[in-house]
C-alpha cells in the first residue's frame, strides 16, 4: 500500500509540476507582447533551471533508486525553463540581461561539476550523498527565489507581479513531493519539497491578503495570468454634459 501511495505522489507531483512549468507562460506571452520584462525577476527562472538540471540527474537510476519519475519531470522542466530565460535575456533591459546571463553562466558550471564529479570521482551511497545535497540546496533555493516578489507585495500592497497560478503550483508540487520523499524515505526530496511547501503556503496567503489590489489588467491574458477568470470591462467615462 505504501509503495502505491509513494507511486501515486510522485505522479502527482508530476502532474503539478508540469502545470508549475507551463504557468509562466501566460506571464512569457505578457512580455513577449509588450517587448519588456517590465518589473518582473528573471532570478526564479534560472534557479529553477538549476534546480531542474539537479534533481532530474539525481533522479537517474545509477545516482539514486527508485525517483525515476523525479527525473522524468525535471527533464521536461529543464527544456521549458530554457526557453523561458532564453525569452527574458531577449527582452530584458541590458543591466539585468548581463545580471541573467551571468546567473545562467554560474548555473551551467555548477552542473557540470556535479555532473564530473559525480560521474568520475564519486560512486554509490557518496555519489547520491553528494548530488543529494546539492540538489536539496538549489531546490530550496529555487523556491526562496521568490522571496523578492514577496517583499515587493508586501511593499506595495499589491500582487501584479507575483503570478497566482505559479503561486498555486508551486505550493501542489512541493507538497506533493515532499510526500514522495516521506514515502520513499529520500531526505533529499522531502526536505526541500518541505521548504517548498511552507513557502508556497506564503505565498498564498499574501495573495489572499492582497488579492483585491492586483493592478489593472489591460488584456484578458493579464487578467488570467492574475487568477481573475472573468475581468471586468473598463467602465465608461461618464459625461461632463448637464
Amino acid at each position: 500500500m505504501e509503495s502505491v501511495a509513494h507511486f501515486m505522489f510522485g505522479i502527482f507531483g508530476n502532474a503539478f509540476a508540469l502545470l508549475l512549468f507551463l504557468s509562466p507562460a501566460i506571464t512569457f506571452s505578457r512580455i513577449i507582447k509588450n517587448k519588456s520584462t517590465e518589473n518582473f525577476s528573471g532570478i526564479p527562472y534560472v534557479m529553477t533551471l538549476l534546480n531542474c538540471l539537479l534533481s532530474a540527474w539525481y533522479g537517474l537510476p545509477f545516482v539514486s533508486p527508485n525517483n525515476l519519475l523525479v527525473s522524468t519531470i525535471n527533464g521536461f522542466g529543464t527544456g521549458i525553463e530554457i526557453i523561458y530565460v532564453l525569452i527574458f535575456i531577449t527582452l530584458a533591459p541590458k543591466k539585468e540581461r548581463f545580471k541573467i546571463i551571468g546567473l545562467l553562466t554560474f548555473v551551467l558550471i555548477v552542473f557540470l561539476l556535479v555532473v564530473v564529479v559525480s560521474l568520475f570521482v564519486l560512486h554509490h551511497y557518496p555519489r547520491k550523498l553528494f548530488c543529494g545535497l546539492l540538489a536539496s540546496i538549489f531546490s530550496i533555493i529555487m523556491y526562496s527565489s521568490p522571496l523578492s516578489i514577496m517583499r515587493l507585495v508586501i511593499r506595495t500592497k499589491s500582487v501584479e507581479f507575483m503570478p497566482f497560478f505559479l503561486s498555486l503550483f508551486m505550493f501542489l508540487c512541493a507538497v506533493s513531493f515532499f510526500a514522495f520523499g516521506l514515502l520513499g524515505r529520500d531526505p533529499f526530496v522531502a526536505a526541500p519539497n518541505g521548504v517548498g511547501t511552507a513557502l508556497g503556503a506564503m505565498q498564498l496567503i499574501l495573495y489572499s491578503v492582497y488579492r483585491e489590489n492586483r493592478g489593472t489588467p489591460k488584456t484578458e491574458e493579464e487578467a488570467l495570468e492574475m487568477g481573475e477568470a472573468n475581468p471586468k470591462p473598463p467602465q465608461e467615462k461618464q459625461s461632463n454634459a448637464s
